[in-house]
């Protein structure tokens, strides 16, 4: 049974892209080749990953989403025969999201052998309410056939309200027999590792090509090394829900 990694959240700038690369280069070290696709029509980060040969599906009709393209994604899903990573942006959030439930896409997933895993970013300070409210309605809106994985990303600050731990927040706790699994993506330094972790995204390069590169210099990759190591971690300890 494949498993198709959705990346949904309303919010934009979250790390949806970072998420999706981090989850598909995790996948190519475990020696899987997932199918990865990218739908953003605005900003296609994903798809600048040239390495990780991401498809980008357009879902544009004369400057319009057009929710009938979405059918592509399906078709491309419905033959794949490894897992699937989808990279979908803010501006596709409502109608994809639409789409899936509208057209009971879980359950069609389900009945060919493949089972739907959701995955939502959490992050801190402005952003906290907006990404807390966008988690609380997918959960509400989905059915019991897809599987939720929550990202907690300090990015933009700590995932905290009122001293507060996410796991202790009501939004959580009202829906946690939802999420199969959290992962925690490191508060990372600005000045050095967050840095080299910002310039590498920027650059659409894997790990692998950043550690590839002598051009760089050692300590910026050994700091690379040790991100690539924490997050794939991080997720080695869900790997039961992503496998």
């Amino acid at each position: 049974m494949a498993k198709i990694h959705m990346i949904l959240q309303g919010k934009g700038g979250v790390g949806k892209s970072f998420i999706s690369s981090t989850l598909a280069q995790y996948k190519v070290a475990k020696g899987r080749n997932p199918l990865c696709i990218d739908t953003d029509p605005v900003n296609a980060t994903f798809y600048g990953f040239k390495r990780l040969n991401v498809h980008q599906i357009n879902v544009m009709n004369n400057d319009e989403i057009d929710p009938r393209k979405f059918d592509d994604l399906i078709e491309l899903i419905a033959k794949a025969e490894s897992d699937v990573i989808i990279d979908n942006g803010a501006s596709t959030f409502v109608p994809m999201s639409h789409y899936l439930i509208s057209n009971q896409i879980p359950a069609l997933l389900l009945n060919m052998g493949h089972e739907l895993v959701i995955h939502t970013v959490i992050t801190g300070s402005q952003a906290l309410l907006d990404t807390l409210n966008g988690f609380v309605q997918l959960i509400k809106q989905f059915p019991r056939e897809a599987l939720f994985v929550v990202w907690l990303n300090p990015y933009w600050g700590e995932v905290t309200m009122n001293s507060k731990q996410f796991e202790e927040m009501k939004a959580y706790l009202d829906n946690k027999r939802r999420v199969s699994a959290i992962i925690r993506i490191p508060n990372y330094k600005a000045e050095t590792f967050g840095k080299d972790l910002s310039e590498t995204l920027q650059s659409k390069s894997t790990f692998d090509e950043a550690l590839e590169n002598s051009a760089l210099p050692v300590m910026v990759r050994q700091r690379l090394m040790i991100i690539r190591k924490q997050l794939f971690t991080n997720i080695e300890n869900v790997a039961a829900v992503l496998a």
